[in-house]
């Protein structure tokens, strides 16, 4: 069945790149789960699925090198969870809303910006 990316789980999996129709590493019901736990937050899903996938990866891939092959499961787990990171920034920010600066004089001649949110 194809991705609609034009639905939640859809964009949970343009997202976290798991856009393989014939492997995917998620089921649709992990993802709706997801969902559900993060209050249907796209971005907040995909951050727990990838630090879910993240925990995969450093369970079963562990740092394994042989004469022409290295895997290092710990360093994708870390990029993952970086990834993860950064989506929940996003939603944070998102959450916060609109930010305005403001100037406000110092007393001395001189100004400084203060940000505040609606």
């Amino acid at each position: 069945m194809a991705i609609d990316y034009a639905s939640p789980v859809g964009e949970i999996r343009l997202l976290i790149a798991d856009t393989d129709e014939s492997e995917q590493l998620l089921t649709d019901p992990q993802l709706e789960a997801f969902l559900r736990m993060t209050g249907q937050n796209v971005n907040r899903a995909a951050a727990k699925a990838l630090t879910t996938i993240a925990i995969s990866e450093t369970l079963l891939s562990k740092y394994i090198r042989t004469q022409d092959l290295t895997v290092d499961g710990p360093k994708v787990s870390a990029e993952l969870r970086a990834l993860a990171a950064s989506l929940l920034a996003e939603a944070d920010a998102a959450d916060a809303g609109p930010s305005f600066f403001e100037v406000v004089p110092m007393g001395d001649g001189r100004t400084e910006a203060s940000e505040y949110y609606l």
